[in-house]
């Protein structure tokens, strides 16, 4: 049984499809076959259950695949802990998250610190999340909720406050600050149900007391700004993530209840974490205590005044 057959093996059974893993893998299929079909016979069952051209990973598969997940996991640890024994300033961070654009800065400033470290990233929701933790396929998971599971542990790193957004002119648009329930009859463009950050607005929503008419729904932070700008209705904005766009937006600081957001970057406690990995860990959270540091130093100048 060689290294390479169980890598190809955990490809086809995450894939259930012979072309598309040999697709992944830059191989030929014929040759992607062979291989599989030889570590059957070195097991000594079948792996897949095979109908024509349709394949299936069977109960022997699946026990299988859990063992070689175990062991591939257990032999990328053990790569990483020797290089960091050897001194090596090189590493690789895998990272998962809901949303990308709150790291961008601390990512672009932990790259022109330590060059020579490779990302790779992925986006998921809570629940693969958890499951990628898991099975020690990320080092991080980067979310604006609490990720559950056993031995996950996590630190708080950014907090922002929610704003409602109303398009310029807006009957409210001269308010400092409402009570959410104010804006209870008004159009509201929110996220597609399901994403992170509208399970997040809808349980504010629930608070206050009110069941948002929604107008329209999508994907992107930008894509709200831009349709609040044109006037179709109201929307929730992250305070952190108001400058990441080019659209001006009116805010209006929510009295009731109270709309913020804690994001946390999480780690399994019982997986090995490179060096490079727990120095991306340390930076992160230094970076955005530092910006925590700015934002609060000219209202304690006000206040002091």
């Amino acid at each position: 049984m060689e290294l390479l057959q169980l890598h190809y093996f955990r490809t086809v059974a995450k894939l259930e499809h012979m072309t598309r893993a040999a697709q992944e893998l830059h191989i030929a299929q014929p040759a992607l076959s062979k291989t599989i079909s030889r570590l059957e016979a070195d097991v000594g069952v079948p792996l897949f259950d095979r109908e024509g051209r349709q394949i299936r990973l069977n109960s022997f598969g699946k026990a299988f695949l859990d063992k070689v997940e175990t062991a591939l996991n257990a032999l990328e640890e053990g790569r990483r802990e020797v290089a960091d024994m050897a001194g090596s300033e090189q590493g690789s961070i895998s990272l998962a998250m809901s949303t990308l654009n709150r790291l961008t800065d601390p990512l672009s400033a932990f790259l022109s610190v330590y060059p020579n470290v490779n990302f790779r990233m992925t986006q998921a929701s809570m629940d693969e999340m958890a499951q990628l933790l898991e099975a020690g396929e990320v080092d991080f998971c980067f979310s604006a909720m609490p990720i559950e599971g056993p031995d996950i542990d996590a630190v708080a790193i950014l907090h922002e406050e929610v704003y409602l957004a109303v398009p310029p002119g807006h009957r409210l648009a001269h308010r400092g600050s409402i009570p959410l329930s104010e804006v209870a009859d008004e159009p509201f463009i929110g996220y597609k149900e399901g994403f992170i950050f509208q399970k997040m607005n809808d349980a504010f929503c629930r608070e206050a007391g009110i069941s948002p008419n929604f107008v329209c729904r999508v994907d992107e932070p930008a894509a709200i700004a831009s349709l609040v700008r044109t006037g179709l209705g109201v929307a929730f904005a992250g305070g952190c993530n108001i400058n990441a766009t080019s659209v001006p937006l009116t805010l209006l600081h929510i009295e009731q209840p109270v709309c913020q957001r804690t994001f946390q970057l999480a780690w399994h406690e019982k997986r090995y974490l490179s060096k490079a990995a727990r120095n991306f860990r340390d930076f992160v959270v230094d970076y955005f205590a530092g910006q925590q540091k700015q934002v609060e130093a000219p209202k304690l100048e006000a206040a002091v005044r």
